[in-house]
């Protein structure tokens, strides 16, 4: 057995056990779906920025995006985006929301900066239902103070002058030093716990009491992580009020009207393509219709492993990509034409076709794939966002699948002299 044939084999094996993994996981794990084909909540805020410096909206507004995305993703929803737009605008989207009340009252809480004391307490249990010895065990409770985010001055980064690792800086006001001072004072050796959005973010312990209103918050932390902190300890200590002020439920039945169209959509290009390929080329465009359904086999496990969430933009550009998809081997064919007027066997002709279509097929995907890269960074709707991901993608498919398994498949069953 030639090594183009094992490889012909091992594609298709392949190629068959992935059709496979997307059957058996379609019911318990079906893709991912955006908000215009699986229904929810398209929700626009407007944050006041009118008393944030100029230089600090977009951290502000990082943050703020930061604690919205944590709100609704709290309950695994992590197909839901949140996305800023323009200087203070601020764009939720939730897939799949069955109450959308709830869902806007969640989002539209100011964020909140707070301190708490972690207080150990001690509780008695019996040891069993016969027994009446009793097991003492602790708990940890958080016990609010009266510091909260309103009384921080400022966060920042610094760095330990003898460890040289990063550590959290933080000035409070006036009023805010006077608290901090009494609460380190009459505190030291316990846990003061720092929340955002009642979620935990830091618990130092107190070493001694803390006088002039400054405090630095050490641990092991990274760089990436210590930014994070000082970002949410700063803009989270100087809540942005947000306001509703733009919401568009989009019904479960029109997104699967939507999903139902694309979806049939996507069969009759198949079927069209292939069947253009076979009556124009024969055996080769059979070939090339194998080699794209192994492109759209591979384009579907790519969007589930990776989680990409399809929306009726992403789906467009999986079927213009799939159509898309057979033109390398349009070059290929017709290079194999001019081959085999040459008078060179079939098998020469094939092999000479290939080299000669190479680079066109190579710099017109190329060209693609940095058009899409473009469209994706300088977006502003998440759906020409989706549109971009599922292109790029279908183009570096479709680059693998018109080479690498056509020619394959098309040199294992020539023969070198015919």
């Amino acid at each position: 057995m030639t090594r183009t044939r094992l490889w012909a084999i091992i594609i298709v094996l392949i190629s068959g056990l992935l059709a496979l993994y997307l059957n058996n996981t379609y019911q318990t794990s079906p893709f991912k779906l955006g908000l215009d084909l699986n229904g929810g909540i398209h929700l626009v805020y407007k944050a006041d920025i009118s008393k944030v410096a100029k230089e600090e909206v977009g951290p502000s507004m990082e943050t703020l995006k930061n604690v919205i995305e944590a709100r609704i993703n709290s309950d695994g929803r992590k197909e839901s985006t949140v996305q800023t737009e323009g200087q203070d605008k601020l764009i939720v989207e939730i897939p799949g929301v069955s109450d959308t009340k709830e869902a806007i009252e969640l989002i539209g809480q100011t964020p909140v900066l707070t301190f708490s004391l972690i207080e150990e307490v001690a509780t008695s249990t019996r040891v069993s239902a016969t027994s009446t010895a009793m097991a003492t065990t602790t708990e940890q409770i958080l016990v609010p103070t009266l510091l909260t985010g309103k009384y921080i001055k400022t966060a920042r980064v610094e760095y330990d002058g003898t460890t040289n690792k990063p550590q959290i800086g933080i000035v409070f006001d006036s009023e805010g030093s006077k608290l901090f001072a009494e609460i380190t004072k009459t505190n030291i050796g316990k846990q003061l716990a720092i929340l955002l959005d009642g979620q935990v973010i830091s618990a130092p312990t107190i070493q001694s009491e803390i006088l002039g209103g400054q405090a630095q918050i050490s641990g092991t932390f990274s760089i990436q992580e210590a930014n994070a902190l000082s970002r949410s300890l700063k803009f989270g200590a100087l809540p942005i009020p947000i306001e509703l002020v733009g919401n568009q439920t989009i019904g479960a039945s029109l997104g699967t009207d939507a999903l139902n169209k694309s979806i049939n959509a996507g069969i009759y290009g198949f079927v069209i393509v292939a069947l253009f390929l076979i009556v124009w080329y024969r055996f080769r465009g059979l070939v090339a219709s194998i080699a794209l359904a192994v492109y759209v086999i591979l384009n579907l496990v790519i969007f589930k492993i990776f989680g990409i969430t399809l929306t009726s933009a992403g789906l467009a550009a999986f079927i213009i990509s799939m159509g898309m998809a057979v033109d390398g081997n349009i070059l290929i064919f017709e290079r194999m034409r001019e081959e085999l007027k040459r008078g060179k066997s079939k098998h020469e002709a094939l092999k000479a076709g290939f080299e000669r279509a190479w680079p066109s097929i190579r710099d017109s995907n190329i060209s693609s794939m940095i058009t899409a890269f473009i469209l994706f960074a300088f977006a502003a709707s998440p759906l020409i966002k989706g549109f971009a991901i599922v292109f790029f993608i279908g183009v570096a498919v479709s680059m693998f699948t018109s080479v690498i398994v056509s020619k394959n498949l098309l040199l294992a069953m020539s023969k070198k002299n015919k």
